[in-house]
């Protein structure tokens, strides 16, 4: 995986689940989201984005959640970020 830009965010080491979830995929040697690191630097904020997240894809709506999180992976997938 290549290295992320933030060199700050990508080295934080918290003591939260994000930070947890990197060392156990780093373990494996598996590729994971990068955003993890984001997540783990900036908790407060990520309490927003997965309220954001959880009413966008779960909340009542015109689409069905399927629905939702299928254009969300195939927009993950033509951005080449795993999702």
């Amino acid at each position: 995986m290549d290295p992320m830009f933030l060199k700050d965010v990508e080295q934080h080491r918290g003591d939260d689940n994000y930070t947890h979830a990197i060392e156990v995929m780093r373990r494996a040697g598996s590729d994971y989201p990068q955003i993890l690191h984001m997540f783990s630097y900036k908790l407060k904020a990520t309490v927003h984005l997965e309220r954001f997240t959880q009413e966008m894809l779960r909340e009542e709506a015109p689409l069905t959640p399927g629905i939702r999180e299928l254009i969300a992976a195939y927009t993950s997938h033509l951005n080449q970020c795993p999702f």
